[in-house]
């Protein structure tokens, strides 16, 4: 597969480069040591039986690459290709999936899978700040994804899962995969993620209408009675955002399963808060994605489930 100009750089298929280009996202101000965080002890470890970019740490006496305490510890995958990777599903604005990256990255589908899956726990930004604030308009609404099946040979419905969007005008997106749709599901994740001093907006189902009295103002528009837009009254920024995220799974991923559905949620509010809208370009995406890597490991098998079988 030709890959566009813009992928052409060094960091996407030369390893060195690729390890000092992951350098400088992980390590902007120098090199430390990710077990106990030291700067000024750290020194490179030279000779040929280490190999280039090993590093030692005087006080707590280990040697480390800038791949641990990361995503990328441990795994067999070459940096140029992981980067390549955060590359590709940054700059898609409808998703990448995994048989295309397995094609393009020449990896085992499998590996492809667990490497997107591994990607999109970096683009998690469920733990930023809340999204409104004073004069903001945030919006909500909530969308289903699966429990069709006339168009599938065999006709046994999937399962029909509700999610939950919050989107501010202009800025973020923040989703949730919820059990079920009402005021005592849904109440937690407003008061918890959007400001009580921006103006809510929503369409006029009732699980609304408590919450929305603890915000500045609330504002529903009738979409049974064909109203859609009344003054600054509207869930069309929700609605599109809405449109973007089923075009990814229905066109790109096809199904998605409830395990993972969360994942997938993290994925499209990453790409659509850094969308270049807002001034954030493909590369610049990325970057924001790999220095989301510290700090998480995703195994395909938790640790206690692999030692159990070890012993058995």
């Amino acid at each position: 597969m030709q890959l566009p100009i813009e992928l052409s750089h060094p960091c996407y298929h030369d390893e060195d480069v690729a390890r000092i280009q992951l350098e400088s996202i992980r390590w902007p101000d120098g090199t430390y040591c990710p077990i106990c965080g030291s700067f000024d002890t750290v020194k490179p470890l030279g000779g040929k039986a280490m190999g280039p970019g090993w590093y030692w740490c005087t006080p707590c006496r280990r040697k480390f690459t800038v791949r641990v305490g990361s995503i990328f510890e441990r795994s067999h995958i070459p940096t140029y290709k992981w980067l390549l990777g955060f590359r590709l599903m940054a700059g898609s604005k409808k998703g990448f999936s995994a048989h295309q990256l397995h094609r393009t990255l020449n990896v085992d589908y499998k590996t492809a899978w667990f490497m997107e899956h591994r990607i999109r726990e970096c683009m998690d930004c469920t733990g930023g700040g809340p999204l409104g604030g004073e004069d903001k308009f945030v919006e909500a609404d909530e969308t289903y994804v699966g429990g069709r099946a006339k168009n599938r040979a065999y006709k046994t419905p999937r399962p029909k899962m509700a999610v939950f969007s919050l989107v501010e005008r202009g800025g973020k997106a923040r989703s949730f995969h919820v059990a079920n749709v009402t005021a005592e599901m849904l109440r937690p994740l407003i008061v918890t993620t959007v400001s009580r001093q921006s103006h809510f907006r929503t369409d006029e189902s009732g699980v609304y209408w408590r919450t929305g009295e603890e915000f500045k103002s609330h504002r529903t528009v009738n979409h049974s009675a064909d109203e859609y837009a009344r003054g600054d009254a509207h869930t069309n920024t929700v609605e599109g955002y809405f449109s973007i995220f089923k075009r990814g799974i229905y066109g790109v991923y096809h199904h998605v399963s409830e395990t993972h559905l969360h994942r997938y949620l993290a994925e499209f509010d990453f790409r659509y808060s850094n969308r270049s809208a807002l001034g954030v370009n493909d590369l610049e995406r990325a970057t924001r994605a790999i220095q989301g890597a510290t700090g998480k490991r995703l195994l395909y098998r938790p640790p206690y489930e692999t030692a159990t079988t070890a012993h058995s």
